[in-house]
């Protein structure tokens, strides 16, 4: 966590759309045990980034790109965990800061009939 943060910085009107769903989540806390209790819930690893398409406009930068990750997550252990991700940057003064990131498992195709159970609410097994 302390190198990705590093890295990123998110703008104080940052949203999260998280790879588990749910609603958007707003902010992003900094404080110490925060970053302790993400660091230990996504543990070790490795990741490559593929951008499929990137924009520019002005202030804002549009990244559209597939993280093909793997790592121990939420207890479970080290398996793939590929996302696709949208992130938007603004710029803040000399700075570019994070203001959106959507996230999906979805980097595998499922169909239409396991989709529109997970829209529902209610995944076919």
């Amino acid at each position: 966590m302390s190198a990705y943060l590093e890295l990123i910085r998110h703008a104080d009107d940052y949203t999260l759309m998280q790879p588990f769903g749910g609603p958007p989540t707003r902010g992003f806390d900094q404080r110490p045990e925060n970053v302790s209790a993400l660091a230990r819930f996504f543990k070790g690893g490795g990741s490559t980034l593929e951008v499929t398409q990137s924009y520019a406009s002005g202030d804002l930068v549009v990244l559209v790109f597939i993280e093909r990750q793997h790592g121990a997550v939420g207890g479970l252990p080290d398996q793939d965990w590929s996302l696709r991700v949208t992130q938007v940057y603004r710029r803040s003064g000399a700075a570019w800061e994070l203001v959106h990131r959507h996230a999906d498992p979805l980097v595998r195709a499922i169909g239409i009939d396991r989709a529109a159970a997970l829209a529902r609410g209610r995944e076919r097994r």
